[in-house]
């Protein structure tokens, strides 16, 4: 099953509520309002909608400088100019400067699907990971991204909200909450952890059901948020189940494997194997053929876990 609202749209319902009792929340677009629906925010607060053009970095220094004025900016792109494009800015303008800035990046990993590789960001996360201060998330569906928006409004920090632009496969109901800085356990397991982010949620859950049908019982963690992300549930996963598996839409040098693997080393050492991009660029098709180019199927998955288990 498929939400039945676009990541997009959800995202931007979410502002125009919270815009009607916050009048300091603002948005900036790079001449892709129509891409990320925000039009609809521009319809209900004229006034408090700037689109800045082609010109991505400009929108992150304007951000900055509407922040320090004690607005809440929200700036969006597609990741790969959201983040390589205006990275000075982000580090500079934004971060060292500890102002209160959201960016936004669409179309994560494979989802950039026919817009090919000079679109297809593989390293998003790990460039805003090694912003110091920066938090980075990658909600899983619609439902958890409105669970989290609330957070996501009343944290002062800089934050990169990373945003499946279209509809994702449903992973959570209606009722579901979520903290911020805590990992979600969607399965329980004794045999290895499998630690899923984004699109990879829907298919470590499908694994997971594959390897218990082999007879292992895998632990399925939605690692949401990559930075600061969760050690307790890494070391917890590590000690009660001796293995992990990370699944990421993203390259895994300095992705979700490389994350996850620091807290692992240095506190409950076990087998690791990852499911992600093997260190390449992104190329033009559609994301099942995506997913098999770069190893990021279900099948994928399960083969990682044996592999891991048979490690222990």
């Amino acid at each position: 099953m498929f939400d039945q609202k676009e990541m997009r749209e959800v995202y931007c319902d979410c502002l125009i509520e919270a815009a009607r009792t916050d009048d300091s929340i603002v948005v900036l677009e790079a001449d892709l309002m129509n891409c990320i629906k925000t039009g609809a925010f521009k319809k209900a607060y004229p006034d408090r909608f700037f689109d800045v053009g082609i010109a991505e970095a400009n929108m992150v220094g304007i951000a900055a400088g509407l922040a320090a004025c004690g607005k809440k900016p929200f700036c969006s792109s597609f990741a790969p100019f959201m983040t390589r494009r205006s990275f000075d800015q982000i580090f500079i303008s934004v971060a060292y400067s500890k102002l209160n800035v959201k960016m936004v990046g669409t179309d994560p990993g494979i989802s950039a699907e026919l817009n090919g590789g000079t679109h297809m960001p593989f390293e998003d996360m790990g460039i805003m990971r090694s912003v110091p201060g920066m938090i980075c998330v990658e909600p899983t569906d619609a439902r958890q991204l409105r669970a989290l928006m609330p957070q996501i409004l009343a944290c002062d920090k800089p934050l990169y909200l990373r945003l499946f632009r279209k509809q994702c496969q449903t992973v959570f109901d209606d009722n579901a909450s979520f903290d911020l800085l805590r990992a979600a356990t969607l399965r329980d397991g004794k045999d290895v952890t499998i630690v899923a982010s984004g699109i990879m949620v829907s298919r470590a859950l499908e694994a997971a059901q594959t390897l218990a049908a082999q007879g292992i019982d895998a632990r399925v963690l939605n690692m949401f948020t990559w930075k600061p992300i969760d050690e307790a549930a890494l070391i917890a996963a590590a000690t009660e189940t001796g293995a992990i598996v990370t699944a990421e839409n993203h390259n895994v040098y300095d992705g979700l494997f490389s994350a996850v693997s620091e807290v692992v080393v240095r506190n409950r050492p076990v087998p690791m194997e990852c499911v992600g991009v093997q260190d390449c660029f992104g190329e033009v098709g559609k994301m099942p053929y995506l997913s098999e180019r770069f190893g990021l199927r279900t099948e994928d998955i399960v083969a990682a876990a044996q592999r891991a288990v048979s490690r222990k």
